[in-house]
């Protein structure tokens, strides 16, 4: 059964799962022409981008490096003489990962074409208010999801980068980091903090079906503060205080967000 502005529509079995295969096969052309295009820019990606956190002149570190000077009592951020040289180990490995890459980050780029085209399927079986809150929602979490990638590629992943390509548990030991283990960090890391920054929507998915209010985040706010500040040391292993604070504050921030877009107290 459709719901189209109020007026029901039948629609058989078959015409559902005919709906449903055009949509999947536009979303399959639009993910395999987004990677087959990156794909062939990708060695120009790999060095203005992905490689970027690698070099010394990488905009963390300069930014680190001006604040540190600014503050003589912290200790100084250094951006010269700091390069990572990746090596590869496996014979396939550069072919391999210069397809997956192309593929990922195609899904990530076409990632709001994608669920659009979910929604057209999606839409017509619900009602106009139902259409308002899911498209706000999709917006919403679309938007969290793309600026968590971005505080990851900018401030965590180079951080922890930084500190884990200089640390060594003994000087007879140097450090030669495999491409393979690179890109599973860099990956793995950018989608941890996309998935980190949809927490404002799961707060008011929560809170929409009756299971979490205002109050509660209110109530164990000094307990989240703590948690955040674990989840920000383990994110980020260093000793400093100062990038320790760079990583903690938007997860502050984004719990804060939370108690500003969800229900208040139901009255007693």
């Amino acid at each position: 059964m459709e719901k189209s502005d109020g007026n029901a529509q039948e629609m058989s079995f078959w015409g559902h799962l005919d709906a449903l295969r055009a949509v999947l096969w536009k979303a399959a052309v639009v993910l395999v022409g987004a990677a087959a295009g990156l794909f062939a820019v990708m060695p120009d990606l790999f060095d203005s981008v992905i490689l970027a956190p690698c070099r010394g002149d990488f905009v963390l570190y300069r930014l680190f490096a001006w604040v540190t000077a600014q503050f003589p009592s912290l200790q100084q951020f250094s951006t010269e003489d700091f390069s990572v040289q990746l090596i590869n180990i496996q014979l396939a490995s550069q072919f391999f990962i210069h397809m997956s890459t192309s593929f990922w980050m195609a899904l990530v780029l076409t990632f709001p074409v994608l669920i659009y085209l979910l929604w057209t399927f999606i839409r017509p079986a619900l009602y106009p208010h139902e259409r308002r809150g899911i498209s706000a929602a999709f917006l919403f979490g679309t938007a969290m999801f793309y600026i968590g990638v971005a505080v990851g590629y900018f401030v965590v992943f180079p951080v922890t980068l930084r500190f884990l390509a200089d640390y060594q548990v003994s000087a007879m030991i140097p450090n030669q980091i495999s491409l393979d283990s690179y890109m599973d960090t860099f990956v793995g890391m950018l989608l941890v903090m996309g998935l980190v920054f949809e927490l404002p929507l799961v707060a008011f998915t929560l809170s929409a079906i009756g299971i979490l209010h205002r109050g509660i985040l209110r109530l164990y706010r000094r307990h989240a503060i703590v948690a955040l500040m674990v989840a920000a040391a383990v994110i980020t292993p260093t000793g400093d205080p100062f990038t320790l604070m760079i990583v903690f504050t938007p997860l502050y921030l984004l719990y804060e967000l939370s108690i500003l877009i969800i229900k208040p107290a139901p009255a007693k």
